[in-house]
């Protein structure tokens, strides 16, 4: 069954008119040496046209190298930067945080015993935060329309690139892009898609979506994000209301899996999946050394207007056992909780258990 290309509904109307603040520096380009590996290992695109506004919009992105269709990318609306990343985060102690409810949903990354909390309620306006924790430079992103909340490490062969927003999708997934290079990225894979870095591999690095009481009791000496200017977006509230509840994925044209909802949450790990019902049904689901559990009391970012109000669609932890000097230990795994349409069209030989 083949989706049906979305809409610009009111939503990304929204987004293109907010994303007013756009990236200002100055970019000095250049393609660094770590660029001539992937070069080496990239057979040049075969001929494609380049749309005008791609090559006035991205004058020093290299179209000629690309593992992709130039036709699978679709514009989101805003333009290039035109959701601005946070490229200087500020924090708080989480336990300082006062305008979050308690059910909220936060992103949590753990680098060396060091916490960032990251809520939802920003990252939604902002979609990707260039940040440094524990002296790792990561990037923590968000893209709404695959409720794929994802971490990398951004250091590629010695270099740290920065990341901001292309203001186009493939496959309904947010496609970003470095700085240092101009080449795009798509967010779901950690995969540079097109320009000189084509063919890299960000790492990935195991996240937790969870609420922020879950949070505050697991990690009290975490640190909150917090708007730089609280007044520059309408944050707690949610542009996409009612998405995660709509039949079909907006601007997407691909394959649906079969037996399944597009929009049914999945927890995907590698090429497997799990349906939420399922893992909520049971509480807890084994699969070799991986272990999943799901427990009530966390809010969608994508159902109300106002996050606070949203569905409770629970926590998911997902961890693998390892053993560590003789003792059992479950080890926090790399994750998506994301909608199985975005599963199959990332993962089309993948497996998804209901």
């Amino acid at each position: 069954m083949k989706g049906l290309k979305g809409i610009l509904t009111g939503a990304f109307v929204l987004l293109a008119v907010a994303g007013i603040m756009v990236y200002s520096g100055i970019v000095e380009l250049d393609v660094p040496e770590f660029a001539s590996a992937a070069r080496a290992q990239t057979m040049a695109a075969p001929d494609q046209d380049i749309p005008p506004s791609w090559q006035r919009e991205w004058p020093n992105t290299d179209f000629s190298l690309s593992e992709i269709s130039f036709s699978e990318i679709l514009s989101g609306g805003p333009p290039k930067d035109g959701i601005p990343s946070i490229d200087d985060p500020r924090f708080i102690p989480i336990s300082s945080a006062k305008n979050l409810g308690p059910n909220e949903p936060i992103i949590t990354l753990t680098v060396k015993g060091e916490t960032r909390a990251y809520p939802l309620s920003v990252l939604t306006w902002h979609e990707i935060v260039n940040d440094t924790v524990a002296g790792v430079p990561v990037v923590v992103t968000y893209c709404p329309l695959c409720n794929a909340a994802i971490a990398f490490e951004r250091t590629v062969q010695g270099r740290v690139l920065e990341f901001g927003t292309t203001g186009k999708l493939r496959s309904s997934d947010l496609v970003m892009y470095d700085r240092e290079t101009q080449s795009w990225w798509q967010q779901f894979l950690g995969r540079a898609i097109v320009g000189s870095l084509t063919g890299t591999d960000l790492v990935m690095l195991p996240v937790r979506i969870e609420s922020f009481e879950r949070v505050l009791a697991r990690t009290p000496d975490a640190m909150l994000l917090v708007p730089n200017n609280p007044n520059l977006r309408a944050y707690g509230s949610n542009p996409y209301v009612g998405y995660d509840t709509s039949a079909r994925p907006f601007l997407y044209d691909g394959e649906f899996p079969e037996n399944v909802e597009p929009m049914m949450r999945v927890i995907a790990v590698g090429d497997k999946a799990w349906t939420l019902e399922l893992l909520r049904s049971r509480g807890r689901i084994e699969d070799g050394d991986l272990v999943l559990s799901w427990q009530a009391g966390q809010n969608s970012a994508l159902d109300k207007r106002n996050i606070s109000e949203s569905r409770d669609v629970g926590n998911v932890v997902v961890q693998r056992k390892k053993m560590v000097n003789g003792n059992d230990v479950l080890a926090d795994e790399v994750h998506h909780v994301t909608f199985a349409f975005v599963f199959h069209a990332f993962k089309p030989e993948g497996e998804i258990f209901k």
